[in-house]
């Protein structure tokens, strides 16, 4: 598995950036080894997305993707004051999950 850490700032005045980050999170879960996203955004405008894939290679065929290129380029000229990508592989996982608690 490899998670993604795409951490932006927008310009102002990005105003067609809603409808291509929507259209990018729609493909991108179209794409074969796409596991999932989530966005977030902090007070201080910073935006964070989480996003992971199967292997590197489902994750470059998306890179690779004529249209996100295109979102690519947009991004760079239009959309983004600034952001950083950063690739990982997990290491080590654990999981928990509260039981269900009993009605009474």
């Amino acid at each position: 598995m490899i998670i993604g850490i795409f951490r932006s700032r927008l310009r102002e005045g990005a105003t067609r950036y809603p409808a291509t980050a929507e259209r990018m999170e729609a493909l991108a879960a179209e794409q074969p080894g796409f596991l999932g996203i989530k966005s977030f955004q902090a007070e201080d405008g910073e935006r964070v997305s989480l996003f992971s894939f199967e292997s590197l290679a489902a994750l470059e065929a998306w890179r690779d993707h004529p249209e996100h290129r295109d979102a690519q380029r947009l991004g760079q000229n239009e959309f983004y004051a600034s952001y950083s990508i950063q690739l990982c592989e997990p290491i080590r996982e654990a999981r928990f999950a509260a039981p269900p608690r009993g009605r009474g």
